[in-house]
């Protein structure tokens, strides 16, 4: 296809984070190192959830589902743009550019869900612990899981629906480092309020939505828990539940920041540097976050380390 305000574009040239060499290089082995503990801490989570059977909980259930999300969000987005910090020319087609948002929205809405249902999880097992064996039942959590992975692909389907009728013709430079709606609505050759307002509805389901019950679930948890007598159970309490609450922070901060206002005809150094924050060092934070602030985790990380060293010396 050609390249005059005729034709359809066949393929997205990005701007990339930076065009200096030195900088390319530099955070080629940051964002390596960073995809490499990505890509171990989340599968290590997986394995141990998945080897450990005192681990077989709702809890740890969704850890292990909020682990592979992790996986996928991070693979579906970092490879590609450290291809692109060693070349000059970063191209992508139209098709994988389409292919690159479906799975990158499909996985960061499944985790927005995730961390919403994780909160009702949590509020059971503090609020109502009599009852959590009751409430959260194998069936119940399985149907909670497959609603989170549900939900992401419906926002997926109606983002990608809306961002994809629109025409690109002509403009083909994006100034980012891989496809996401609102950097490539600037591109569309005609009025994009409709696509907006689409994309900011698909945000009010699955971002303010959760948030508002990740609220609700932790001011009863918090109020619940300021009434225990035991400072021993306070204190488990806050540890289980304040990691939890550190990755909602993050991960909901940086996504409502851009896909919750106005989308500007250009998109400015600091929109690149939140897009990296939620879709490079998040990914890298969750295990990490919930490994160092849970026993359990720790204690099933030592019996594999303990079964490994008992087999070599076999």
């Amino acid at each position: 296809m050609g390249e005059d305000n005729q034709t359809f574009v066949a393929e997205f040239i990005f701007l990339g984070l930076s065009q200096d060499l030195r900088t390319q290089i530099l955070l080629f082995i940051l964002f390596l190192i960073i995809y490499l503990l990505t890509v171990l801490g989340n599968l290590l989570i997986i394995i141990l959830i998945h080897m450990d059977s005192q681990l077989h909980t709702p809890m740890y259930f969704f850890l292990s589902n909020l682990s592979f999300a992790d996986l996928c969000f991070s693979t579906s987005i970092v490879p590609q743009m450290l291809i692109h910090l060693l070349v000059k020319k970063k191209m992508i087609s139209f098709f994988r550019c389409m292919t690159q948002i479906i799975v990158f929205l499909l996985v960061g809405c499944t985790e927005c869900a995730l961390l919403a249902v994780m909160s009702y999880d949590r509020y059971v097992a503090v609020c109502k612990p009599l009852h959590y064996s009751t409430i959260m039942t194998q069936q119940v959590r399985l149907q909670l899981a497959i609603g989170s992975w549900a939900s992401g692909a419906l926002v997926s389907v109606v983002d990608n629906t809306f961002t994809f009728h629109l025409p690109y013709r002509g403009q083909k430079i994006i100034n980012h480092y891989f496809c996401e709606p609102p950097a490539l609505l600037k591109l569309a050759s005609v009025d994009t309020y409709g696509t907006e307002m689409a994309i900011f509805a698909m945000g009010v389901v699955i971002l303010l939505a959760p948030v508002s019950l990740i609220l609700i679930s932790y001011w009863n948890i918090i109020s619940t828990v300021l009434q225990m007598q035991s400072g021993e159970g306070r204190l488990k309490a806050f540890s289980t539940c304040g990691s939890h609450l550190i990755v909602v922070i993050l991960f909901y901060g940086s996504g409502i920041f851009t896909y919750m206002r106005p989308n500007s005809k250009t998109t400015k150094e600091r929109d690149k540097m939140v897009s990296v924050f939620y879709t490079v060092v998040t990914p890298m934070l969750n295990p990490i976050i919930y490994s160092l602030r849970n026993k359990d985790i720790k204690k099933a990380l030592r019996k594999l380390a303990g079964r490994k060293s008992f087999s070599q010396r076999r």
